[in-house]
């Protein structure tokens, strides 16, 4: 009943920048007790802990999103509503993966080894399937974008049966791509350890700003995919909880849905496309 008390829905979605640091909060305190209770199932134990201070939040947000489809609202006033609950879930998103990239980096090899294992073993499952050249390129982008269309479903089935269901996926992917995004600065900066001075210094900040910048290009509009379904389907679930079904207000709801829907898809296929032909070019 503490960490997931810090915040109050209405003031997540009017100051966003605070979820980046209880994200951030939240991933750590999970991080250290799946360590420190379930060393051995840890790399998933964290997920679920930081899953655990995460829905009341996303929950009551999610009622708060619903409530706005009630009050007759036209849709390019509801996009923008909602909105801003988007901007909340994704800085909320941000600090659960810097989260990851921070702890990825400095604890001691071993131990990242047992607290990322499935992350590690899901990035080296997806990294053999992408290549540069543009046939394969396009091979890369149809089996990336239809298997992002699986996890958005599993982001609509999940919020509809369980409300803030989507947390879940989403936590997972945010510690998968802090993974991967540690793994690529700790990489190289053990490259660089044999500088000193301030070119080290320099190699430093350089190796993290390209490590962050090689996966935000591609991985924020993806993730903002996925948010994006989830309150779709937890919007109709809510509605459905409130027994809202069958009547016109709820064709509302199910048009909103619809665009959120749409929207979903829409930033899938961009986040496909930067992933396949943007991001190898640039790195």
């Amino acid at each position: 009943m503490v960490l997931e008390s810090l915040i109050t829905p209405f003031k997540a979605e009017n100051r966003p920048g605070r979820l980046i640091f209880l994200g951030f909060l939240y991933s750590t305190v999970a991080i250290f007790l799946s360590l420190w209770i379930f060393k051995t199932y840890s790399s998933l134990i964290m997920v679920f802990l930081t899953v655990m201070a995460c829905i009341p939040l996303l929950y009551n947000t999610i009622k708060m999103e619903e409530k706005k489809d009630l009050q007759d609202m036209g849709e390019r006033w509801l996009l923008k509503e909602h909105g801003k609950a988007l901007y909340a879930f994704m800085a909320l998103f941000i600090g659960i993966a810097l989260s990851c990239t921070l702890w990825y980096v400095v604890l001691p090899s071993d131990t990242v080894s047992v607290l990322f294992e499935t992350q590690t073993a899901t990035i080296q499952n997806i990294n053999p399937h992408l290549t540069a050249n543009a046939v394969g390129g396009l091979n890369s982008f149809v089996r990336i974008f239809l298997n992002n269309i699986k996890v958005l479903i599993f982001c609509i089935l999940f919020s509809f049966l369980y409300g803030s269901g989507a947390i879940f996926i989403l936590t997972w992917n945010s510690s998968v791509i802090g993974a991967a995004m540690g793994n690529f600065i700790r990489s190289n900066l053990a490259y660089y350890s044999d500088f000193v001075g301030f070119e080290k210094t320099a190699q430093y900040f350089q190796v993290i700003s390209i490590g962050l910048l090689k996966y935000v290009i591609h991985g924020i509009p993806e993730i903002l995919a996925y948010f994006v379904a989830g309150l779709a389907g937890g919007i109709i679930s809510v509605a459905v909880i409130r027994h809202d079904f069958g009547t016109r207000k709820f064709e509302h709801i199910l048009l909103d849905s619809a665009d959120l829907l749409l929207l979903s898809i829409f930033l899938l296929f961009i986040s496909g496309l930067l992933e396949v032909y943007v991001t190898p070019v640039i790195f």
